[in-house]
């Protein structure tokens, strides 16, 4: 065959290759189920992973891909799910905002996606849920916890749960129980920084995992509480493909 030839289809072999490359599913937030909308990982082919990269503005919830509100408090729910998208909007420690989060209602979930990035593991916290907790008589040990359970996933079929299991202060692994301090609107505290955010951080280390594509937030049914109001989800360190 001649050199030309050979280059040729060379050529052609990498367009092929690469033709998808930049699509990563039909609108890349539905639950694509194995594959996980074409990214590699789990259920994906397994030799293709995201990398860290930078996201200016930060990156936060773009949609939601499933949910189902239980019983109860329905705060919010009627401005669902825009409430729960982009960065949070907390009310500080001693006041838990309650006009810019909806509620899960008893037992219910919700599960968003962050459009065609994801979450990487790196040193420290990955990504934060935001409630709307406040500190009782301002007592960093006294917070009015509404926890929910934090699981992640890469392709919307295996999920990896960060267990919460704890009832009282200190509350573990749960989600809901640190105040937010960042703000959008009113102060410019970084809400991709646990540090000064608030919230309630995760690390993905913390369950072996590389990446993940989906965060769900289960509301924890408790009759001495009401249920889980959610605000936001940040990622600290978001990936690319």
């Amino acid at each position: 065959m001649k050199p030309l030839t050979l280059r040729l289809l060379a050529v052609l072999s990498i367009f092929a290759f690469c033709s998808g490359c930049s699509d990563s599913g039909a609108d890349g937030d539905g639950l694509g189920g194995a594959g996980g909308g074409g990214f590699g990982g789990a259920g994906g082919d397994g030799n293709v992973g995201p990398i860290s990269c930078s996201v200016p503005g930060g990156l936060f919830a773009q949609t939601v891909v499933d949910h189902a509100f239980g019983p109860g408090q329905d705060v919010g729910q009627d401005a669902f799910p825009g409430l729960v998208l982009g960065p949070p909007r907390g009310a500080g420690s001693g006041a838990g905002s309650t006009d810019q989060v909806v509620s899960l209602g008893e037992g219910g979930f919700v599960v968003v996606a962050f459009g065609q990035s994801v979450i990487v593991d790196e040193a420290g916290p990955d990504f934060v849920v935001f409630e709307n907790p406040f500190l009782v008589g301002g007592e960093p040990e006294n917070p009015y916890a509404e926890l929910g359970e934090v699981s992640v996933s890469q392709d919307g079929d295996e999920w990896f749960v960060f267990p919460c299991t704890t009832r009282e202060y200190p509350y573990g692994a749960c989600a809901g129980w640190h105040p937010v301090l960042a703000n959008a609107d009113d102060n410019d505290l970084d809400p991709t920084d646990p540090e000064v955010a608030g919230g309630d951080p995760f690390d993905l280390h913390d369950l072996g995992l590389d990446w993940a594509r989906y965060v769900r937030v289960d509301d924890v049914p408790d009759e001495r509480q009401l249920a889980f109001d959610l605000d936001a989800v940040a990622v600290v360190h978001p990936g690319c493909f």
